[in-house]
């Protein structure tokens, strides 16, 4: 897909398609005023006949004759006093699925993030708009006949009406460029299966990154690395599976040499049957997306590279398999992390800790600015916030707030959970420094694995998102959402700007 920027007037622009907005009661801004005084009050017939009533998301086609436009779509953005960013996100994504059925090329969008232009809707109407395209656009065909399809439509401009360009709309489009491209790979990997996506495969993808990027490296701990580094906790979770782990570790230097790197960790699970703490049959095919926290830290680390943001990033991916066999650790067992804490592990299917323990141990020698880790891990997590929201817990107030209007600002929202010494107690073992569940129950999983997860990050800055309830869609939608992409690349994006 083209993006580009037209500052010619309404009126006059050359486009097979025209987007304007209409809002419910009739109310109609500059743009399509104009296009509807140019064209005899056909836009004001269609809404005085119903044709169109303004509801949100709602699309109708009208032909045009003797202009320099070909169609004009209107598309409904809700009552004009409740407009916002996201309502104008719904219209534009319905406007563009109503374009992709068409054989159009190209198209002009005169929908806003706002009503009043400035810097800042400048900037969240083009990026959303380059999000919303690769958004609608991914299509899964890698392990199915199925052939992908070609969308006639590869060009999208933003119109202003006449306005002066505003540096802003290229920067929008830039980032939501490649926030939305690297939406898509993580997508991609989740959806795969597990034999396809090993991992070996996340480090080739790895790999690729670094590669295609100068400012890119890339380091792989294999397993007898992993054992000099005393990483029992990791080692613990793959020693049933035949699948070689990796510890993958991708740096970007953006910003200078003596700049404390930010750290994303995730879990990359990419099969988790419970080992011997079996999980039941139904969904289990599901737990191929028990990778997509790792795939969305080698997702953020491509954005952020594509961007060039002026910061220090790592991503640190612990990937292996959760699987069954005489090889297995048992729950009962007891293990080293790199700590040196042990760890009693009551139950095998809590493992996604366990990996993400040591991983957050090694984290230490870059001496992070803050650590951010990402993990499907806790079933406790969707039944708190079901599959709307991630769980964001955090030993710091500002990074949370941070992270908090990140997700909003992004559309990918979290809610805050507590944490405590009480918490804490709940997962004391007689047997070793820690277990790796509550062993005398008391509830609250999201935030003991979270607890659990703080014992290994020492004094640094440092939030957990739990994104078991929205990594992926279940049902007829089933697939990966490439969540929480969008969410940290805003924070990163954020933080660069100070």
């Amino acid at each position: 897909m083209k993006f580009s920027i037209s500052t010619t007037k309404v009126t006059e622009t050359k486009s097979s398609c025209l987007i304007l907005p209409v809002f419910e009661g009739g109310q109609l801004n500059r743009a399509p005023k104009l296009i509807d005084a140019a064209n005899g009050g056909i836009i004001s017939d269609f809404q005085k006949n119903a044709d169109i009533t303004g509801k949100i998301g709602q699309c109708r086609m009208l032909p045009v004759q003797n202009k320099t436009y070909k169609r004009i779509l209107l598309v409904g953005c809700g009552k004009y006093e409740k407009y916002s960013e996201n309502r104008y996100k719904k219209a534009l994504t319905s406007a563009l699925k109503k374009l992709t059925s068409t054989n159009h090329k190209s198209a002009t969008n005169f929908l806003a993030a706002g009503h009043k232009p400035n810097k800042k809707v400048d900037y969240r109407t083009a990026r959303i708009m380059a999000e919303v395209w690769h958004q609608i656009s991914y299509q899964y065909t890698a392990t199915n006949s199925k052939k992908a399809k070609e969308f006639r439509l590869n060009r999208l401009s933003l119109g202003t009406n006449g306005r002066k360009r505003n540096p802003e709309m290229k920067k929008g489009f830039d980032h939501g460029n490649s926030i939305g491209s690297a939406i898509k790979k993580v997508k991609h990997f989740g959806d795969l299966p597990a034999n396809f996506c090993t991992p070996s495969f996340l480090v080739q993808e790895a790999r690729k990154i670094a590669s295609t990027h100068k400012t890119v490296s890339l380091k792989v701990v294999n397993e007898p690395e992993m054992k000099k580094l005393g990483m029992g906790a990791l080692l613990s979770v793959t020693a049933g599976s035949i699948e070689p782990s990796k510890l993958i570790i991708l740096k970007y230097q953006g910003g200078k040499s003596n700049q404390k790197p930010i750290v994303i960790v995730g879990k990359g699970v990419t099969f988790d049957s419970g080992g011997i703490s079996i999980k039941p049959g139904h969904k289990m095919d599901e737990m191929k997306f028990d990778m997509c926290g790792g795939a969305a830290a080698i997702g953020i680390l491509q954005a952020v590279a594509d961007i060039g943001l002026p910061l220090n990033v790592i991503s640190i991916i612990p990937a292996c398999e959760n699987l069954p066999s005489g090889n297995a650790t048992k729950p009962g067992d007891i293990v080293t992390s790199m700590s040196g804490q042990t760890i009693e592990v009551l139950n095998t299917d809590a493992e996604g800790r366990l990996i993400l323990a040591d991983a957050l141990t090694y984290c230490q020698r870059f001496k992070p600015k803050l650590i951010i880790d990402m993990a499907t891990l806790t079933g406790a997590c969707i039944v708190a916030l079901g599959h709307h929201l991630s769980g964001l817990m955090s030993n710091s107030d500002d990074l949370a707030k941070k992270l908090l209007a990140a997700g909003e600002a992004a559309g990918d929202g979290t809610w805050r959970l507590p944490l405590g010494k009480k918490y804490m107690d709940q997962l004391k073992s007689n047997f070793a420094d820690i277990g790796n569940i509550s062993g005398g129950g008391g509830g609250a999983g999201t935030v003991t694995a979270a607890c659990f997860l703080q014992k290994f990050v020492n004094d640094v800055e440092w939030a957990h998102l739990d994104i078991a309830g929205v990594a992926w869609l279940e049902g007829n939608n089933k697939g990966a959402t490439g969540r929480p992409v969008a969410l940290i690349s805003e924070f990163l994006i954020q933080e660069a700007s100070k």
